[in-house]
């Protein structure tokens, strides 16, 4: 069967949460305050970072990739999501949804990586001080962010060609309220053995090397922050880790949840995927600039500054 020859139907029926269908429009109000707090918090700490000199540092820059990500994620869920809450819009085209699929996927991954590249930040930071300026350069920072970028969406990019392969006839009906891959590719009528095979070679070969790699890192700078004689000085540099960590751990939970819900979880109540996926989508954006607001008082300092 050729590419262009299959099944599609023109359009996706997009669902908000299954059973409150009727409290959507009291749902849409959370949903837009965490919209906000997200894109403002983001926004705002891109802004601070571009300002104020005190910023134009490496962990600094790799937070304004975050956070550009993070923009970018809201910026691709919010129409349909919007749109399905409050104004019971659930349609979406099918190219739209394909779009909207990929868009989410290349910006997940592109987060992983930036994650990945504070670690090393911090690596740098505390396991060779002396170097730090030398190794983590301008150039090294924007070489690693086009990586990053590059790498997620080369990566995804066949999904696209994967999914327009399938016949979609079982039905037009999605679980949430915008386009993920495990989801749609759910509704073909055909095997989905390849897309399911390459869905967790990128899982594996990206989020889960990245993972890995995180974890590695901070074995060696926890073996070399043990080497340390003062008490004060070791939580003084473990101190400098923590926003990184809390920003993993918002990051990665969900996504392990969510990831092993679809695959393993085919027997959970709907709901349950639902909640897993919001919860993926939209916790870490929200969190991020809070918790870097918190935890660094030179962003802190800034953003007041900027405010007044």
């Amino acid at each position: 069967m050729g590419l262009f020859n299959v099944t599609h139907p023109a359009s996706f029926l997009l669902t908000g949460i299954p059973g409150l269908e009727s409290s959507h429009a009291w749902l849409a109000g959370p949903l837009c305050v965490m919209y906000a707090v997200a894109l403002g918090g983001n926004t705002v700490i891109l802004q601070a970072v571009r300002v104020e000199p005190s910023l134009h540092e490496p962990m600094y820059y790799f937070l304004s990739m975050l956070s550009f990500s993070d923009v970018a994620m809201s910026m691709a869920t919010l129409p349909t999501v919007l749109r399905t809450f409050c104004l019971n819009a659930r349609n979406i085209a099918f190219d739209a949804c394909l779009i909207q699929m990929f868009l989410i996927h290349s910006f997940s991954m592109m987060e992983s990586g930036i994650l990945l590249a504070m670690s090393f930040d911090r690596y740098v930071a505390i396991c060779d001080p002396l170097r730090y300026a030398a190794v983590l350069t301008n150039e090294v920072i924007a070489g690693i962010g086009i990586a990053v970028a590059a790498r997620s969406f080369i990566t995804l990019f066949p999904l696209l060609f994967l999914f327009k392969r399938l016949p979609i006839c079982r039905s037009n009906v999605l679980s949430h309220s915008y386009c993920l891959h495990p989801d749609m590719m759910k509704l073909a009528c055909a095997d989905i053995t390849i897309n399911s095979i390459y869905g967790l070679f990128v899982l594996v070969s990206t989020f889960g090397m990245d993972m890995f790699l995180i974890f590695l890192s901070y074995v060696l700078i926890l073996h070399s922050v043990m080497a340390i004689a003062s008490r004060e000085e070791r939580l003084k540099v473990l101190n400098t880790c923590v926003s990184h960590i809390l920003a993993v751990l918002v990051f990665y939970v969900p996504m392990i949840g969510v990831s092993t819900v679809h695959r393993f979880g085919k027997h959970a109540p709907r709901y349950v995927h639902v909640l897993m996926s919001n919860v993926y989508l939209f916790v870490p954006p929200v969190l991020n600039p809070l918790i870097y607001s918190a935890k660094t008082k030179e962003i802190r300092r800034t953003i007041v500054r900027i405010i007044r």
